[in-house]
């Protein structure tokens, strides 16, 4: 049983997110959650355009994205990112707790949806989520 643990721990350990996010202090809100379960925060960005670039350079596996940013917006570069980065798994994390929203930001290839008055108790499920290529939306959604 300890061996299985340690193993979970070392696959947890090895994840590697980027955190987007136009607000300074959401980003750091968001990383330390993520980095509170031993999951590596490589870097962030503020606004959509950086998310691109960095997420070309970092190659992260799971992209924590804002939709609501300043000179590219989250389905943008959501598009983007899988476009040039299809193994990078998508997690939109967002203000909009809106069924249209969800649905566009299903076609822009998001792997998952979480609404930020809901981050407390779903964002570690949800980036656990993704990282294994499974889909985390909204109950209802």
């Amino acid at each position: 049983m300890a061996y299985y643990w340690q193993d979970e721990q070392i696959k947890a350990m090895s994840l590697r997110i980027l955190v987007v996010d136009d607000h300074a202090a959401v980003r750091q809100g968001l990383k330390g959650l993520l980095c509170h379960q031993g999951w590596e925060v490589v870097d962030e960005a503020e606004d959509g355009a950086e998310a691109v670039e960095k997420a070309e350079l970092l190659r992260p596996d799971v992209v924590v994205l804002d939709l609501s940013m300043p000179r590219m917006n989250g389905l943008e570069a959501c598009r983007k990112i899988h476009k040039n980065l299809p193994d990078s798994e998508i997690l939109i994390v967002t203000q909009h707790d809106s069924p249209q929203m969800m649905h566009e930001a299903s076609n822009a290839h998001a792997s998952g949806y979480v609404v930020k008055s809901d981050l407390s108790r779903d964002l570690v499920r949800a980036v656990d989520a993704v990282s294994q290529h499974k889909v985390f939306w909204p109950r209802g959604a």
